[in-house]
């Protein structure tokens, strides 16, 4: 009641952040409380902002969109409800009339201290018939005595020495670790945007439980900012990009030193930051890039996009139509993976790819699954009556061009048998609208597909095709010796712009209406 009658009150915020049914980690906490003094905000504006940070892990942008559901429902209803009723409400939406894992005890003694709190809204409304919701938590605060935490500086514990730190932080960070693993694993069959997020957290926290058992086993007599130093270095040479954006903002190095707001001694503890390049968060391999075929049209169509996609990594959350695309390449993948042959067991698969993939039942999706059978089942028909014959399916490549490292995987390759000489057709599974040849004149994908099928896998005549699933249309799109030539320059002239960091926008109203990132992005376009 206290941050809804007043957000800036960061003590008020941080309680009900930390307390049931929000519970979120100090180490998330700590995160979500320097963005917003970073970014000058009052707490709950800044956890606004914290749900479009890549250093904020899943988990707690969960806890946090759930703590600003809460906070949006209490206060639609401040200034329209009666304050007692808005109090019992407000009980009901934290859940704390029912908290099935408190011990007997426990229960009785919340549910006395309810009833008291009850008690003193209904004396209070009472006595002051004209009061407001405002004007009650005014009264609260004056007779409710504050909890432990808020009490006088003398009357705490003492701080621990720091080895003891360590230990305790040790301990809790272990816990911390074991609970993860379960639930980072757990979520790894789901089909989410924020996956590689989820696992970067897990790692940057292993990553940490090594730096404080490092610590506590340091020299003799070496400092622990000294050895903090050292330790950092070590562990920054293992991470990807992302890893290390996350280790770089994480708050414990601030927490074990006690130096909070001491940039010097920061400075002294950290390994020094590139605060105006985004170089250690490219994504590098050896000297040059790691690309894939959508990272090089995401940067074509757009630098600014590629940007917020692939080196800031914020996150996007998923449309129907996204999720209904990897539903049938699923089922595709896992029909041939399975040396499935019948019809029933394709649409045995949709059923159960469906079910996990977080689809549900209204008109529109009923009619996508509608859909997807009927594609299916002209798929199946198709496979049976084709002379060619598949061989490899989510084949993987690898292979350099020039600095860079390409990589990728093709949904399916087929042996022709027609001619003397051995030929193969590389096919790229779309659920879009059909395009022409004509139209993809330009298009790179297949052009990639093709050089790697000669570069990582020697075969030298490959034709290139997509079929586009619900339409039942097998698309060619024939290349020459010049394409490869082509392929060559678009990814030199790519990969050293991001190199680079030329990340300037290009705006189109075709390109901003579909673009995820629209809505932070200063040149989109209406």
């Amino acid at each position: 009641m206290r941050l809804l009658i007043d957000p800036t009150e960061a003590a008020a915020v941080v309680r009900a952040l930390a307390r049931p049914p929000i519970e979120l980690r100090q180490v998330d906490l700590a995160r979500v409380i320097a963005l917003a003094r970073r970014r000058k905000l009052d707490l709950v504006l800044g956890l606004t902002a914290a749900i479009e940070s890549p250093q904020v892990p899943p988990e707690a942008r969960e806890r946090i969109q759930r703590f600003l559901e809460l906070h949006r429902s209490a206060a639609a209803e401040l200034d329209t409800v009666e304050p007692d009723v808005f109090l019992s409400r407000l009980v009901d939406r934290l859940g704390m009339r029912s908290r099935p894992l408190l011990a007997p005890q426990e229960a009785a003694d919340q549910r006395a201290s309810l009833e008291r709190l009850r008690a003193l809204a209904v004396g209070f409304v009472a006595a002051n018939p004209r009061s407001s919701t405002r004007d009650l938590a005014r009264h609260l605060a004056t007779v409710v005595p504050p909890s432990r935490a808020e009490g006088p500086a003398e009357e705490q514990e003492p701080e621990p020495p720091p080895e003891d730190r360590l230990e305790t932080t040790l301990r809790l960070l272990r816990e911390e670790v074991l609970d993860s693993v379960a639930r980072i694993g757990g979520r790894l069959s789901e089909l989410r945007l924020d996956t590689d997020l989820d696992i970067s957290h897990g790692v940057v926290r292993f990553l940490e439980l090594l730096k404080l058992s490092a610590l506590l086993q340091r020299p003799e007599g070496q400092e622990l900012d000294e050895a903090l130093a050292d330790v950092n270095t070590r562990l920054l040479g293992a991470t990807t990009p992302l890893q290390r954006e996350i280790f770089q903002t994480s708050t414990l190095d601030d927490t074990l030193l006690d130096v909070e707001g001491d940039e010097r001694a920061r400075a002294q503890a950290l390994v020094p930051r590139e605060e105006h390049s985004l170089g250690p968060f490219l994504p590098r391999k050896g000297v040059g890039l790691a690309l894939s075929a959508s990272d090089i049209q995401t940067y074509r169509s757009c630098p600014l996009r590629y940007k917020f996609a692939r080196v800031l990594r914020i996150p996007t959350e998923q449309t129907v139509h996204q999720r209904f695309g990897i539903v049938v390449h699923q089922v595709l993948e896992r029909y041939h993976s399975e040396d499935a042959q019948t019809l029933a067991q394709m649409l045995e698969l949709l059923e159960v790819v469906w079910r996990r993939s977080a689809l549900g039942e209204s008109p529109y999706e009923l009619e996508l699954m509608g859909k997807a059978r009927a594609a299916l089942s002209r798929y199946h028909a198709r496979l049976g009556a084709e002379p060619a014959k598949p061989v490899w399916f989510e084949r993987a490549f690898a292979f350099r061009l020039g600095p860079h490292h390409l990589r990728g995987r093709v949904d399916r390759v087929d042996l022709l048998t027609d001619g003397a000489q051995e030929q193969y057709e590389l096919i790229d599974y779309k659920t879009s609208r059909p395009k022409t040849a004509e139209q993809l004149a330009d298009d790179i994908q297949l052009s990639l597909y093709a050089l790697a099928a000669r570069e990582a896998w020697q075969l030298e005549s490959s034709q290139q095709a997509y079929y586009y699933v619900l339409d039942d249309l097998k698309v060619p799109v024939p290349r020459d010796e010049r394409d490869a030539a082509a392929v060559t320059e678009i990814v030199l002239e790519v990969g050293e712009g991001i190199l680079g960091q030329s990340f300037e926008p290009t705006p189109s109203r075709a390109a901003c209406s579909i673009c995820d990132y629209r809505i932070v992005c200063p040149a989109a376009e209406g």
